[in-house]
């Protein structure tokens, strides 16, 4: 009992220390812009009508946090002349991005989709390119912020923060325009870009030393921000390094490519609008945590490898039950049924939260497996350069090809879509065979 009250007062001055706690609002001003400009904003054009093969490009916005890595060297060295000087460096930069996503979505409120489609896109470019600047400058508060003995409950209490917010730009924007619009729903959300506002504007900065910028010996620059890092993991990983590189490229591409027509998929067969939040959404957002939880309990029983193996089959299989759902849709009786309309719309919600949960736990289960594994890659002495790219690397691909989707789901069927989606995962299983046969046995110099 003693040593278990210890454990708990230690883990209260950990959570409860300031720099702690500010994560799981800066948390939940990163994770409120990405739903809205991904699986929500699918939703609300499908709902508008729009074309399903438009709905499948305009997951192409979402390329941005993938190749944010490009711009991130400029926030980092780049001093802003007014809002430099009056909140340093990180918060200057920190407090431009949420003004723009909160502007950015307050415009999307203003137009409708239907006879407005480019101003619409244009207006999710800004709010995505924003949304990626945002999270290059929260990870580099977090890391500047606070010792190593903090970065873990930081990490931990920016997640909480993330998973909440996309609960709220999930479940809570599909409850408001089920009452009232999808305009009204952005609206809201607009105005909860306050909490990450006024957040910036409370913290301090964090003390750092003075940065090289780019006008002083640029070569020297260029050399330590983008050479040094790459130069490291090729020394490291040799003839390893590109299949590497390619497992984490494709290792969630069949999750993404997926996602981008989840939303209209439930729309077109028949869910409503509150069944999707309450269901999708809201019970998603717990199985996507239990998941997780069970992902990091897995990497430390059983070992990376298996439990990489595991989340990529568990994926492909997921899809293959909305291939299922789509074939034999539960929403609408069969002609020749006799069982009362009520109960066939009880049993089509039980299938939903069984799909749901499935690829939810899973869903989790992967990605904290894929970071886990990309962690495991990374030299500490080029930690933020080199885990940037990798996160870079593991959506552009999926992104890519989801753009796609709205054409074979239009060309094909859902059915055909989602058992497209789940062949997708093979190279992802077949490529983490290899490593656990031979990448694992990769030098891992430079880690300490």
């Amino acid at each position: 009992m003693p040593d278990l009250l210890d454990t708990l007062r230690t883990a209260w001055r950990l959570y409860s220390h300031p720099r702690v706690l500010v994560m799981l609002f800066l948390g939940f001003s990163a994770g409120l812009p990405y739903l809205l400009v991904f699986s929500t904003l699918s939703a609300w054009l499908a709902d508008a009508d729009v074309d399903r093969a438009a709905i499948g490009y305009f997951s192409w916005v979402g390329i941005m946090f993938s190749i944010k890595v490009f711009w991130a060297p400029v926030v980092d060295r780049l001093k802003l002349p007014l809002l430099g000087r009056a909140l340093g460096q990180r918060r200057s930069w920190l407090l431009l991005a949420q003004i723009g996503i909160g502007l950015s979505l307050a415009a999307m409120a203003l137009v409708e989709p239907v006879g407005h489609l480019e101003r619409f896109a244009q207006l999710a470019l800004l709010v995505a390119f924003c949304s990626a600047t945002q999270d290059i400058c929260i990870d580099a508060y977090r890391i500047d912020s606070a010792d190593d003995s903090f970065q873990g409950a930081m990490a931990a209490t920016y997640i909480l923060g993330y998973r909440v917010a996309m609960l709220v730009a999930g479940a809570g924007a599909f409850y408001i325009a089920s009452y009232d619009s999808w305009n009204g729903a952005y609206h809201v959300m607009a105005w909860l870009m306050a909490v990450g506002i006024v957040t910036t504007l409370i913290i301090r900065e964090p003390d750092t030393p003075p940065r090289q910028s780019f006008g002083r010996h640029p070569a020297q620059w260029l050399e330590t921000a983008l050479i040094a890092p790459f130069r490291d993991f090729f020394g490291r990983y040799g003839a390893l390094a590109l299949g590497l590189l390619a497992l984490v490229a494709i290792y969630r591409i069949s999750d993404i490519t997926m996602g981008v027509m989840a939303n209209p998929f439930y729309l077109d067969i028949g869910y409503t609008k509150n069944e999707i939040a309450t269901v999708a959404k809201f019970f998603g957002f717990f199985m996507t945590i239990l998941g997780s939880a069970v992902g990091g309990l897995a990497v430390l029983r059983w070992g990376l490898g298996r439990s990489m193996l595991m989340g990529a089959v568990g994926v492909a299989l997921t899809n293959v039950l909305f291939a299922v759902m789509a074939t034999y849709s539960p929403v609408t009786p069969l002609p020749v049924t006799e069982v009362p309309v009520e109960q066939v719309r009880w049993l089509a919600l039980a299938w939903l939260a069984a799909v749901i949960s499935a690829d939810n736990l899973f869903g989790g289960f992967a990605n904290v497996a894929l970071i886990a594994f990309m962690s495991s890659l990374t030299n500490r002495n080029f930690s933020a350069t080199q885990f940037a790219l990798f996160s870079s690397l593991m959506t552009l691909p999926g992104k890519f090809i989801g753009g796609f989707s709205g054409e074979v789901v239009k060309a094909a069927g859902y059915p055909t879509f989602f058992n497209y989606a789940a062949l997708l995962g093979v190279p992802a299983i077949l490529l983490t065979l290899w490593w656990m046969r031979r990448g694992r046995a990769a030098p891992d110099q430079g880690r300490g």
